[in-house]
């Protein structure tokens, strides 16, 4: 019984309740009288008072609790001619629409604090990765300059040497602060893009000239795939594109092997978009790092983070950009066989 009776409704429990009163009552007249006439009418009379004072006090304690729960759920208040069309005007809501509106917003608070949990460990990773970036040149500037301060400055020697190497730890600094700025104006929209159509393969043409010479440094050749097309158009922000080629030919260099490869190719997807992939022959990414590489300061190696030059921006800036053009970017690697970094792009007209 006990079971039963909290899955019944308030109208339920309130005639079960009435029932029990008038069958005692009418009872408990038989035993006194002995006859029925006055029992049926005893139960018929007491029943129906007792089930419409218990409705209406159920109702009251019922409606209070209620307002509390929406109070609680809702974070909006009503103003006195709402809160007189909600209770004059507007039907009662049912405890099961009650219950209807209590569990959605338990599954609306559910997903919230996974997203603030989500986004806390974020934020302590963010500032942990932030903190790694900037010790390394603070801290070769700071020794650089207390060096010069204790009296290399008058050493003709080294004074000039340890300057120029303060220097670059000053530029990495302000190239952190350039790229940080950079994907803050791109997150709040405040770097629009200028659209225009251009040959992309002599957007990567004018790249592969630039970054020539990094490339020699480790004899790795930049390559075309064999059925480019050099007249295919793209509709993007060319200088913004051409920093996103830019980033992903630099990791590919700085990450490729000696004598390694480094090959473009880029094809029509359908009548609207066409697919662009930069691939090499370097050192790879293990599998567990590939959904990440795209975070600020994300590193798959920390440990050779100080050895090979950069702010750790560089591939959340190229993700930015890609999805400012309402585009897609995607990576595919395997250790010891090398990297492709592949995005979408709008297909321009002649």
């Amino acid at each position: 019984m006990p079971n039963s009776i909290k899955y019944l409704s308030p109208k339920m429990i309130c005639l079960l309740a009435a029932f029990i009163l008038a069958s005692s009552l009418s009872l408990l007249s038989l035993a006194i009288d002995g006859e029925w006439t006055l029992p049926v009418i005893i139960f018929g009379v007491s029943f129906v008072l007792s089930y419409l004072v218990y409705n209406y006090f159920l109702q009251i304690f019922i409606g209070r609790r209620l307002k509390l729960i929406y109070k609680f759920i809702y974070n909006t208040k009503a103003g006195k001619k709402e809160q007189f069309f909600y209770d004059k005007i507007l039907p009662q809501k049912t405890i099961e629409q009650v219950e209807n509106d209590v569990t959605k917003w338990a599954e609306k608070k559910s997903t919230e604090i996974e997203l603030l949990k989500v986004n806390e460990q974020f934020r302590k990773e963010f500032l942990s990765n932030l903190t790694h970036e900037l010790r390394t040149p603070i801290f070769t500037v700071q020794g650089y300059v207390h060096t010069l301060l204790d009296g290399a400055i008058e050493d003709e020697n080294v004074n000039r040497k340890f300057l120029k190497n303060a220097s670059k730890g000053l530029d990495r600094l302000v190239q952190l602060a350039s790229d940080l700025e950079q994907i803050s104006a791109l997150e709040a929209g405040n770097n629009p893009l200028i659209y225009s159509n251009f040959k992309i393969m002599n957007l990567f043409k004018d790249t592969y000239e630039e970054l020539m010479l990094k490339a020699k440094e480790k004899n790795i050749q930049l390559l075309f795939k064999d059925d480019a097309d050099e007249n295919l158009l793209v509709h993007a922000d060319r200088e913004k594109i051409r920093q996103v080629v830019v980033n992903i030919i630099e990791n590919a260099i700085k990450y490729g092997n000696q004598n390694g490869t480094i090959t473009t190719g880029f094809w029509e997807l359908d009548q609207k978009k066409i697919y662009v992939e930069v691939s090499d022959d370097g050192v790879g990414i293990e599998e567990q790092h590939l959904n990440r590489i795209f975070e600020r300061f994300y590193r798959t190696d920390k440990s050779r983070s100080s050895a090979i030059p950069g702010t750790g921006l560089g591939l959340a800036i190229v993700k930015h950009i890609i999805e400012a053009h309402r585009q897609i970017i995607n990576v595919r690697s395997k250790v010891g066989v090398g990297s492709s970094f592949g995005f979408s792009l709008a297909k321009g007209k002649h």
